[in-house]
Order: C-alpha cells, then structure tokens, then sequence
C-alpha cells in the first residue's frame, strides 16, 4: 500500500472514532469568555465517572484476574503511547511510596522508551513490532497481565502489546474509550469507556485521558486491596520514605489501633517503621519477629495475621 493509500485508509479510521467526531456547537468556543469556556470544560468532564461505571462490572473482572495473577508473583505492566502510555507509566511510578510494591511489580511500557513520559514520541505508536521488543525486554510471561490503554482502542503499539502478550500466555486487558474496538477485541478482558467527541476535536489528552486516569487507578488501588496492601481504608503498606511518609505512617498506626503515641513510636521502632507490623504487634499482642513471621504466613493479609494471632 502506498503512503497516501495509508494516509487514506487512517482518514476513513479517523472518521468512524467517537472521541475524533466534530461538534460544531463548538466551533466558536475561542470567542466565548473564559469562565464560559471553563463551565462547558467543567461539564464535559463531569459526564465521564458515569461513563465508567457502565463499565464496572468488566472493571471488576479484570481486577480478580490480575490480583489472582499478582499473588502467584505475576506484574501489572502497563502498555500504551502518547497520553495513555504517560497515564500507565503515571499509575505505575506511584504503586511502590503507596503500597510498598517493587518497582518491577507495576510498570508502565510506553512506545518510544522513558524519554517519551517528558518528550513527545508519537511515532512510535504505529509500531506493534516495537510493543513485542519491549515486552520481550521485560520477559512478559504467564504469571503476568498486560493492559493495553488506547483512546481511539486501534493504536497498533497497544493492540500489539496485548496480542504479543496474549501470545505469552499473559493476562490481557484493553482499556480504550470507542466501542467495538481493535484492542476490547484482542483482550481477554476489553474495558471501553465511551466518554464522546472531545472539547477540542480528537484531543484524547482530555475526557479520554480523564476516563483511562480513573480506571487505571482502580485497577492499580482494587487489586493492592485485594492483594492485603490495605488495611481497612488504611494504607498499611506505604512505605516511609520521607518525612512525610513517616508522619502519615504514624497516623495510619494510630488509626488503625488507637494506642498512644508513644506505643506507636515504639512499635514502628521496633518493627523498622513498617506500619502493618507495627499495627500487628499493638493490636494482637505480638513481638516484632512474630508479627513478621504471622504477616509472612498470611501472605501479608493483616486481618488474616490478627485472627492468626488471636489463636
């Protein structure tokens, strides 16, 4: 096929995408006042929550599986370009200060490499070739779950991602905001937030990008609560790393327990400011070494650690 056969061919793509449509109601949108065009932003964001929870129950599934696949010692890894592979990576930076994860655990893929998170790469999307090189840098394999993240849901670097995956006996999810897309298709799980056209006519970096930012985040949060990453609404897991960190480690302890500040301060000293042993050691009566070893044999399930505790 020919480059303008291609170009063609992408054009009549183009014009069958919900989030590329025109709205000629705005077509005069820069001569509105500013606080106008902030109601109408204000607005067309507003509409994009309900347009997930349609999606709840596929949302859901997902999550078992990749929460199944994760206590076996499988990844959450992430695969997209431009602003969806920039949210992946975004998710997947965030895991270890808030759940204690290891930074292999959740990764974020994106087309072009990590200099495209800061630089735009956008030629690097039309590659599935490129997709498999780089799952295949990381080893990609059975224990794992890839989750192509596409506005459009026809990007040929995420759709190969998950086809290269599903290949490898990989877990797949494809997460994309048009119905009836490639990449729903090639996953196990196909996950389509239809938020509509766009303020700004195919800029996927604003409802889209919006829609796939709240379902990342319930993938990533959902299945850390299903893995034993929290306690209650209690952040259990997160990890000390500051000063910040170590007041909010302080206070989940004291939440979580109610016990005076300096029992926590003791607790969290003798248990090298880990908040759930800490929580572990007050709330079940145990040492330090015992709440370690309790935490080890639940699979770092707290409850499960407390009732074990309680004999």
């Amino acid at each position: 096929m020919t480059p303008a056969a291609d170009q063609e061919q992408l054009r009549a793509q183009l014009n069958t995408l919900t989030t590329e449509a025109f709205r000629p109601e705005l077509a005069e949108i820069d001569r509105l006042e500013t606080v106008e065009i902030a109601r109408i932003m204000n607005a067309e964001d507003a509409a994009v929550p309900a347009a997930v929870a349609t999606q709840l129950p596929g949302i859901a599934a997902a999550i078992d599986g990749i929460a199944e696949r994760m206590s076996r010692g499988g990844r959450l890894i992430y695969a997209g370009a431009g602003t969806a592979g920039r949210l992946g990576v975004l998710d997947a930076s965030e895991c270890p200060p808030t759940f204690n994860t290891r930074p292999d655990q959740v990764v974020g893929v994106i087309a072009g490499g990590p200099g495209a998170v800061v630089t735009s790469a956008e030629g690097a999307e039309d590659s599935a070739e490129l997709a498999a090189a780089d799952l295949d840098r990381i080893g990609v394999g059975v224990k794992d779950t890839v989750v192509g993240v596409s506005a459009s849901g026809r990007t040929p670097y995420a759709v190969g991602a998950v086809e290269h995956a599903r290949r490898h006996g990989a877990l797949t999810v494809g997460l994309s905001c048009n119905a009836g897309s490639a990449l729903a298709a090639a996953a196990d799980h196909g996950i389509e937030v239809v938020v509509g056209p766009e303020l700004l006519t195919g800029s996927t970096r604003l409802k889209a990008g919006t829609a796939q930012k709240l379902v990342l985040n319930m993938l990533s949060t959902i299945t850390m609560i299903r893995l034993g990453k929290t306690f209650g609404n209690l952040m259990v897991d997160v990890r000390a790393s500051n000063e910040k960190l170590r007041a909010r480690s302080h206070r989940i302890v004291s939440l979580a327990t109610g016990a005076s500040d300096q029992r926590i301060e003791s607790a969290l000293e003798a248990t090298d400011g880990e908040a759930k042993n800490a929580i572990l050691t007050i709330l079940g009566g145990v040492d330090a070494p015992t709440a370690e070893k309790l935490l080890g044999e639940a699979n770092g399930h707290l409850r499960t650690a407390l009732e074990a505790a309680a004999g």
